[in-house]
């Protein structure tokens, strides 16, 4: 393997991978070459001949992962497949794993997603109203992720909302304990519990961990910050860590990410080591000054200045329109005069593809113009972000049920199925059912039938629980012995109809039309099912499936769905975004559209409290105010640094409230710019009348010529 030091990287990247003895943070500018410094750092690790099972990359999202983990065995080749390359949750899932029986979790315990805790926090809390249940989940996860449990949250609780919300966590606890259920926060708290208060586990997790990068480290919680240094030890000086992040790309506040941490790192560990990479290889001068100037009334932690030698490019637009439709029509217009002339960059390429361009805003809501204008040029496009139909409430109830008639010993689709729609079955009965299993280490269906089970429970309880068992029994069953489209259709069919749950979706929501909606993606969901039954679907991930098939066969292949939405990924489409969605993507071309005051930055309010009144300390809430319009600040700067080679901020003098148009200003993010007047502003439309006028002169000239020569 070849000196990482030998590969073409600067100074400060060459001094960031090198740096082994310390911890040590890496302030990596947008587009600075951050992934490369962690990669090289790890084969770095491995060439001084620590093993590579005890180095751990740690990132926020499975995708990061992925391309971390494939971009470190290019480089290491097959020592890089035993690398921990991994999100903080997942690490999370790993340790309580292997030893979350010290905190009462069998190994096989479930993890509940964002719709499971919807329900169970409606049965905890009595309502039948999911917006309130989600509201609940939202402070509850925001306690978790600050450390506390229910106790702690009711003993803070500062007004009778924030008691009541308490409570009901209190409830939702016992539930998740009973159900061996966790959920997304405590991936991270319950690891945390495991180092702070058993110290075997911390002994053997800091021996096994030979040196830890995390990656995008200013997103990091109150929580992750303190599990990250249980993890690396406790003598500070030697800590063996790299913190890899950037203060000025902090847009997470709201989810509890905190720039604290990157403030306690030189108070906690006084040895740190700090390096800045500040040239930027990503995008031209002329972005990377509108940039630097957008962030600069930023307060500072660590001063940076990123700088570009891929030339000064074209200068920054702004776009002005007189509505919300006209400014989607400007931005179609300028997508197609950039398309028309090509857009020659020094590596000689010409970025004209639809891929190439992306259009990025500040909420959801904003794309509807936007997609409307694209549909009528005929410009294919993508909602980045948006939900997969396999993420959908009703189509994972569906699938939980299928998992378990694969996989007996599913247990997270055992909670789900059983309690989807509701049988009888209550959350005590499930509780001694969970207690049970973990006590004898069987699954939750294989407790279920146990000889021993009655004595823990009631006649009525173990009969429903039979019952439910026998039924997936049955199912599983004739799912075998289901061949072909149309029988695959009239078993699913019927087995709709045993379980209720059309009823169930129409219960469940206030709206029929909305229940109506969700009805007609089962139905697309089970055909599409029994079409695979039939052969007449094409395999996924590399599975052939154009022989016929039994309905078990196919439930069996359920975990390869989410392959389906990975095809996407290589689509020549222009990509509309939401600017946090857009975070560590990068594209030759950006539109940043709807840069009005009021949405970006968001429309400031005075704070209130969980009772909805009014904070009355006039201090708090100007540093409240402070802090959020800095956020919203730097989410402009995010914004502008996904642009490499051309960038258009466009505003609108009218915008939409309600049904009628309301005058607008342009953000003063756009005047925080300081760009040159003279070259700022741009007609997308002019210019594309001008370009097609050329190119008609063209031809005719090329037609004379023709005729000339004959």
């Amino acid at each position: 393997m070849s000196s990482p030091t030998n590969s073409g990287m600067n100074l400060a990247q060459q001094e960031a991978v090198n740096y082994l003895h310390g911890p040590c943070l890496v302030l990596a500018g947008a587009g600075s070459g951050k992934t490369r410094v962690i990669t090289h750092k790890i084969a770095r690790l491995i060439q001084t001949g620590m093993a590579a099972k005890r180095i751990a990359a740690i990132t926020f999202t499975n995708k990061a992962a992925a391309e971390m983990r494939e971009r470190a065995k290019s480089l290491i080749g097959k020592p890089a497949k035993d690398v921990v390359v991994c999100t903080f949750h997942s690490l999370g899932v790993r340790m309580l794993r292997q030893d979350g029986a010290a905190l009462g979790l069998k190994p096989a315990f479930s993890i509940l997603d964002t719709d499971d805790v919807t329900s169970i926090l409606k049965d905890a809390g009595g309502t039948v109203d999911a917006a309130t249940a989600r509201q609940w989940q939202w402070t509850i996860s925001g306690w978790k992720s600050a450390g506390l449990n229910a106790e702690q949250a009711l003993a803070a609780a500062a007004n009778d909302l924030d008691r009541q919300v308490a409570v009901v966590m209190a409830r939702y606890e016992e539930r998740l304990s009973a159900y061996q259920s966790v959920d997304f926060d405590d991936l991270i708290s319950l690891p945390l519990k495991l180092l702070q208060n058993h110290p075997e586990v911390r002994q053997r997790w800091q021996a096994q961990m030979g040196h830890v990068l995390v990656d995008e480290y200013q997103d990091t919680n109150a929580t992750q910050y303190e599990m990250l240094k249980l993890l690396v030890g406790e003598t500070a000086d030697v800590a063996r860590f790299t913190a890899v992040g950037d203060d000025d790309q902090s847009i997470y506040g709201w989810r509890g990410a905190t720039l604290d941490n990157l403030r306690k790192l030189p108070v906690d560990f006084p040895a740190l080591k700090v390096i800045k990479l500040e040239q930027n290889y990503r995008s031209t001068s002329a972005i990377l000054r509108a940039a630097n100037n957008v962030i600069g009334p930023n307060p500072k932690l660590f001063p940076k200045n990123l700088w570009s030698d891929l030339g000064e490019g074209e200068p920054v637009r702004v776009v002005d329109a007189d509505s919300e439709e006209h400014e989607a029509e400007r931005t179609v217009a300028r997508i197609q005069s950039l398309r028309a002339e090509g857009s020659l960059a020094q590596d000689g390429k010409q970025y004209r593809e639809f891929r190439d361009f992306a259009v990025l805003y500040r909420a959801n809501h904003q794309a509807k113009p936007f997609e409307k204008a694209l549909r009528k040029a005929n410009i294919p496009y993508k909602v980045s972000g948006g939900q997969s139909f396999f993420d959908r409430a009703e189509i994972r109830d569906l699938c939980a049920w299928f998992r378990l008639w694969a996989n007996n010993d599913d247990d997270p689709a055992f909670v789900r199925a059983v309690t989807t729609p509701k049988r009888g079955i209550g959350h005590q009965t499930l509780g001694t059912l969970g207690v049970y299993a973990s006590q004898y280490k069987l699954s939750l269906f294989e407790a279920l039938f146990s000889s021993s089970l009655g004595a823990a429970l009631s006649g009525k309880a173990l009969g429903s629980l039979h019952e439910f068992g026998r039924y997936v029994n049955d199912l599983q069953f004739r799912a075998r012995h289901t061949e072909g489209a149309e029988n695959a259709t009239l078993f699913l069919a019927e087995w709709l109809k045993e379980i209720g749950y059309e009823k169930h979706l129409y219960d469940g929501e206030e709206s029929e039309k909305l229940a109506a909606s969700k009805w007609a993606n089962v139905i697309e969901f089970c055909e599409w099912m029994a079409q695979r039954c039939g052969g007449q679907v094409e395999g996924v991930a590399g599975v052939d499936e154009r022989e016929v098939k039994n309905l078990l066969e196919v439930s069996q292949t359920i975990a390869l769905l989410s392959t389906l939405t990975e095809r996407e990924k290589d689509q020549n489409v222009v990509t509309l975004s939401t600017l946090h969605a857009s975070k560590g993507l990068e594209w030759p071309h950006v539109m940043l559209v709807g840069v009005n005051e009021g949405v970006l930055p968001f429309k400031l309010k005075e704070s209130t409290g969980a009772d909805g009144s009014v904070v009355r300390d006039e201090e708090a809430v100007a540093d409240d105010l402070a802090t959020r319009l800095q956020e919203e600040r730097r989410l402009m700067y995010v914004g502008i640094t996904r642009a490499q080679r051309s960038l258009a901020v466009s505003w609108a003098k009218r915008r939409k409230k309600g049904r009628e148009l309301v005058a607008a200003l342009p953000s003063r993010f756009i005047a925080e710019m300081a760009l040159d007047q003279a070259t700022t502003k741009e007609d997308p439309r002019e210019k594309l009348r001008a370009l097609r006028a050329e190119f008609a002169l063209k031809a005719q000239a090329t037609a004379a010529a023709s005729a000339n020569l004959r």
